[in-house]
Protein backbone atom coordinates (compact mmCIF):
# COMPACT_ATOMS: atom_id res chain seq x y z
CA UNK A 1 0.00 0.00 0.00
CA UNK A 2 3.03 2.23 1.00
CA UNK A 3 4.49 1.72 -1.96
CA UNK A 4 0.93 2.41 -3.94
CA UNK A 5 1.25 5.80 -2.51
CA UNK A 6 4.70 6.56 -3.77
CA UNK A 7 4.57 5.61 -6.85
CA UNK A 8 1.20 7.48 -7.16
CA UNK A 9 2.64 10.64 -5.38
CA UNK A 10 6.08 10.61 -7.82
CA UNK A 11 3.65 10.04 -10.54
CA UNK A 12 1.60 13.43 -9.75
CA UNK A 13 4.98 15.30 -9.13
CA UNK A 14 5.86 14.26 -12.51
CA UNK A 15 3.57 15.23 -14.32
CA UNK A 16 3.23 18.53 -12.24
CA UNK A 17 6.93 19.29 -13.11
CA UNK A 18 5.84 18.58 -17.21
CA UNK A 19 2.78 20.36 -16.90
CA UNK A 20 5.05 23.95 -15.22
CA UNK A 21 7.36 23.12 -18.18
CA UNK A 22 5.05 23.19 -20.89
CA UNK A 23 3.60 26.19 -19.21
CA UNK A 24 6.78 28.28 -19.07
CA UNK A 25 7.53 27.63 -22.59
CA UNK A 26 3.58 28.78 -23.56
CA UNK A 27 4.46 32.26 -23.93
CA UNK A 28 8.42 32.09 -24.89
CA UNK A 29 7.27 33.83 -28.45
CA UNK A 30 5.32 36.60 -26.16
CA UNK A 31 6.39 39.95 -27.31
CA UNK A 32 5.82 43.86 -27.24
CA UNK A 33 5.17 45.61 -30.39
CA UNK A 34 6.08 49.10 -30.24
CA UNK A 35 4.38 51.76 -32.45
CA UNK A 36 6.98 54.41 -34.06
CA UNK A 37 5.42 54.25 -38.01
CA UNK A 38 4.07 57.79 -37.19
CA UNK A 39 0.75 56.56 -37.92
CA UNK A 40 -1.91 54.59 -36.05
CA UNK A 41 -2.17 51.33 -37.24
CA UNK A 42 -5.92 49.36 -37.36
CA UNK A 43 -4.42 45.98 -38.35
CA UNK A 44 -1.67 43.32 -37.09
CA UNK A 45 -1.41 40.38 -38.52
CA UNK A 46 1.61 37.65 -38.15
CA UNK A 47 2.31 34.65 -40.13
CA UNK A 48 5.09 32.04 -40.66
CA UNK A 49 7.81 33.28 -42.55
CA UNK A 50 7.73 30.59 -45.17
CA UNK A 51 3.81 31.10 -45.83
CA UNK A 52 1.82 33.17 -47.86
CA UNK A 53 -1.45 33.23 -45.91
CA UNK A 54 -2.25 36.41 -42.98
CA UNK A 55 -4.83 34.35 -40.72
CA UNK A 56 -7.03 36.92 -38.25
CA UNK A 57 -5.76 40.32 -37.40
CA UNK A 58 -4.03 40.04 -33.88
CA UNK A 59 -5.20 43.61 -32.73
CA UNK A 60 -8.64 43.37 -32.62
CA UNK A 61 -10.99 46.12 -31.69
CA UNK A 62 -9.27 49.63 -31.84
CA UNK A 63 -6.12 50.53 -32.32
CA UNK A 64 -2.32 50.87 -31.81
CA UNK A 65 -1.74 54.68 -31.98
CA UNK A 66 1.33 56.05 -32.50
CA UNK A 67 4.29 55.93 -29.53
CA UNK A 68 1.71 52.90 -27.86
CA UNK A 69 2.95 49.43 -26.83
CA UNK A 70 0.89 46.75 -27.05
CA UNK A 71 1.41 43.10 -25.94
CA UNK A 72 0.83 40.46 -27.99
CA UNK A 73 0.43 36.39 -27.12
CA UNK A 74 2.18 34.44 -29.39
CA UNK A 75 2.97 30.50 -28.73
CA UNK A 76 4.13 29.24 -32.40
CA UNK A 77 7.35 28.08 -31.20
CA UNK A 78 7.61 25.37 -33.82
CA UNK A 79 7.19 28.45 -36.14
CA UNK A 80 9.70 31.10 -35.09
CA UNK A 81 10.36 33.37 -37.43
CA UNK A 82 7.52 35.07 -38.22
CA UNK A 83 6.45 38.38 -40.67
CA UNK A 84 4.26 41.02 -39.48
CA UNK A 85 2.14 43.10 -41.73
CA UNK A 86 -0.06 46.40 -40.18
CA UNK A 87 -2.51 47.96 -41.68
CA UNK A 88 -2.76 51.73 -41.06
CA UNK A 89 -5.95 53.90 -39.89
CA UNK A 90 -5.54 56.98 -42.06
CA UNK A 91 -5.37 55.55 -45.86
CA UNK A 92 -5.26 51.72 -45.38
CA UNK A 93 -1.58 51.31 -46.69
CA UNK A 94 -0.49 47.99 -45.91
CA UNK A 95 3.21 47.35 -44.85
CA UNK A 96 5.68 44.19 -44.14
CA UNK A 97 8.19 43.68 -41.57
CA UNK A 98 9.65 40.37 -42.42
CA UNK A 99 11.74 37.37 -41.22
CA UNK A 100 11.34 38.30 -37.90
CA UNK A 101 12.65 36.03 -35.07
CA UNK A 102 9.53 36.24 -32.31
CA UNK A 103 11.13 33.69 -29.96
CA UNK A 104 14.84 35.79 -29.66
CA UNK A 105 12.86 38.69 -29.23
CA UNK A 106 10.63 40.21 -26.46
CA UNK A 107 10.24 43.65 -27.91
CA UNK A 108 9.68 44.97 -31.49
CA UNK A 109 9.70 48.78 -32.37
CA UNK A 110 8.67 49.53 -35.84
CA UNK A 111 9.60 52.51 -38.22
CA UNK A 112 8.05 53.39 -41.25
CA UNK A 113 9.00 55.98 -43.71
CA UNK A 114 5.88 56.71 -45.68
CA UNK A 115 7.66 58.99 -48.39
CA UNK A 116 10.42 56.85 -49.03
CA UNK A 117 8.66 53.71 -48.34
CA UNK A 118 11.40 52.24 -45.63
CA UNK A 119 10.69 49.96 -43.29
CA UNK A 120 13.03 48.72 -39.98
CA UNK A 121 12.42 47.39 -36.98
CA UNK A 122 14.39 47.76 -33.88
CA UNK A 123 14.34 44.38 -31.81
CA UNK A 124 15.22 43.83 -28.36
Amino acid sequence: MISTFKSLALSALLFAGATASVTAHAGAADFTLVNRTGYAISEVYISPANKDAWGKDRLGDGTLDNSKTKLFRFSDAANCVQDIKVVFEDDSSEVVWEDIDLCEVHKITLRYNRKTRVVSAETE
